[in-house]
Order: C-alpha cells, then structure tokens, then sequence
C-alpha cells in the first residue's frame, strides 16, 4: 500500500491516467491525495470528478478555489468566466450528484503515514495558510468553511466568498467576511506580508514579489509540526527551497507537467504534454 498526493488536475483526466499507470497505483489499497483544482481550464473535468467519485474510498481531497467557482456556477451564485471550460459538467445529468460529492470535501486535510524514516505527519492545503496560523488552527478554521458548505446556508456562502477583502486575518472578523478571508488564505493564497496582509492580484512567480511581500510559506511555522502539501502556484514550477514544505502544481494545463509525489519515499512521478 502506497499513499501519492497529485497536484492541480484541472480536468486533465488522460495525464492522470497516465500517472496512475505510471505508479502502478491499485485502487482499495493505495490511496490518492488530490491538491484541489480537480476541475476547470482542463479539457475532461467530468471524466475526472465520475473517475474520482468512483475511488472515492481510495481518494482524499481538498477543495481549490476552482472547485468552489464550479459549485458556485452550479447553484447559481456566481457567473461563469470566460477562461471556464465547465460546459460539459454543468450540462451533465449527474452535475448535481456530482457537486454535492464536492461539497462534502474538505479544504485541509491532515493525516500521519508511515514513511521510510518513521511515521510523518502531513497537512495538504490548496493554496497556503497565515502567518502564525498553528495547524490546530488551520485546520479548525477549515471546519469553519466546510461547515457553512454544508450547512442549509450554503448558498450565502457561496454568494458572499468572492472577492480580496478583508485583506489579513483578524481573530475578531465575524460572519461572510470571517469565511471569506479564511477560504482566501486556504485557496488563493501566494504573496502575502509578515502580518499576513495578502496581494490576491499578483500570480506570477518569485519575481513578481512587491515591496515587503514573500511566498507565504516563507512565514510559516506550521512545517515543523507537519509537512505541507499544496497546489494552486503553478509558476514556482514545484519548486520552494524550503525543507517540508512541496508545491505539486508544476503547471500540465500550461504546458508543462503533471506531478505526483509518493508519500512514503517522497519520490516525484510526472507526465509532459
């Protein structure tokens, strides 16, 4: 049994096949962790949901802020984009099944695997998390979200998730804008100051930081507590010179890879277009 953690899919569906073939990977006894973006700008995002629904005991997963557009769009709470290629999924009979499966996901995801150097604790977010946010509270203000997701208010959630602001997390922020800024933080996440003040407008790589701003993971502390995992940063071509710290987004919808790690060996797996 192996566990592998696979970054932003984005409706590739043929390249994760590929993957899995690669690996070897056996539903029922090895399990997939998906980053988040299962779905959009990819060309298959319904093969991959009904591919990903039918392992789903096999499967853990974090929703992406791709993911939460598709449902929003689905329960018409927000106007699909330009750049979407959700057509098909929106237009399938088992949408709807197939959005409340997304619903009841996660956006942090933490878990111990027995590893080749003793058993390693791993937390997979989509995006990033706050400076000074403790993993007890990246994941408790995860339940957060989650909880109003599910909840029979979902759709004021849904409404009220877009935009940039509040633009740092306060421990007193309440209501739509409480939600709002944690779901920020945990799926759009990449450039932020040392009092976490974000810049939501900025997707570029290193280079592009401004003045006073770093990669968030450069605040962090949560990495000594657990190796994290995440997607949604596909110009740092998998790349974060930080110990315990992986980016799985090395860019396939771009042109580039699709990547997988394995869990236990920390091994790299990728296709090309």
């Amino acid at each position: 049994m192996s566990a592998y953690v696979v970054g932003d899919i984005q409706g590739c569906f043929k390249p994760l096949k590929k993957l899995l073939k690669q690996v070897k990977f056996a539903a029922g006894s090895d399990k997939l962790w998906c980053v988040g973006d299962i779905v959009n700008r990819g060309p298959k995002s319904l093969e991959t949901l009904r591919f990903l629904q039918d392992i789903e005991d096999s499967v853990e997963i974090v929703l992406g802020n791709h993911d939460l557009h598709f449902i929003a769009i689905h329960e018409d709470c927000a106007p699909a984009r330009t750049k979407d290629t959700l057509g098909k999924l929106l237009d399938a009979a088992d949408c709807h099944q197939l959005s409340n499966w997304l619903k009841t996901k996660s956006l942090a995801h933490f878990d111990s695997v027995d590893t080749k150097d003793g058993i390693e604790d791993f937390l997979m977010i989509h995006a990033g998390v706050a400076p000074n946010w403790s993993l007890q509270k990246t994941l408790d203000l995860a339940a957060e979200v989650e909880l109003a997701l599910q909840g029979k208010n979902y759709k004021s959630y849904l409404k009220n998730m877009y935009g940039d602001e509040p633009i740092r997390w306060d421990d007193d922020l309440e209501g739509y804008e409480r939600l709002r800024t944690i779901t920020n933080y945990l799926t759009r996440i990449r450039f932020c100051d040392d009092i976490g003040s974000l810049r939501l407008d900025i997707k570029e790589g290193l280079c592009a930081a401004p003045e006073g701003f770093k990669p968030w993971y450069e605040y962090e502390n949560i990495s000594s507590k657990a190796t994290i995992l995440f997607g949604h940063w596909a110009a740092l071509e998998g790349r974060t010179g930080k110990n315990r710290v992986y980016a799985l987004d090395t860019g396939y919808v771009w042109g580039r890879e699709l990547t997988m790690m394995r869990l236990e060996d920390h091994r790299l797996f990728s296709v090309t277009n």
